[in-house]
């Protein structure tokens, strides 16, 4: 079973092809709903050198930048490159 652990919001990566899809409307009411009950479910990364790269959860890790927040809770995971 995955470990829930604090990873530094800066050393995460967003691929290109999914910055695309960033609808600030949900990062939005994210932020709010991560401000009134905090970080309920967390993103998921892969290691890659020294950072990760964002598999899961592109919008609350907006959602958590734009509140300021350093780190945030996820999961690294195994993934295959295609």
């Amino acid at each position: 079973m995955p470990v829930k652990l604090p990873l530094p919001t800066a050393d995460i990566r967003v691929p290109v092809k999914r910055k695309k899809t960033l609808e600030p409307d949900r990062v939005e009411a994210l932020a709010e709903d991560i401000l009134e009950n905090g970080q309920t479910t967390p993103i998921r990364v892969r290691e890659d050198g020294d950072g990760y790269v964002l598999i899961e959860g592109y919008h609350r890790l907006e959602a958590m930048l734009a509140l300021g927040e350093e780190v945030i809770e996820g999961y690294i995971v195994h993934a295959r490159l295609h």
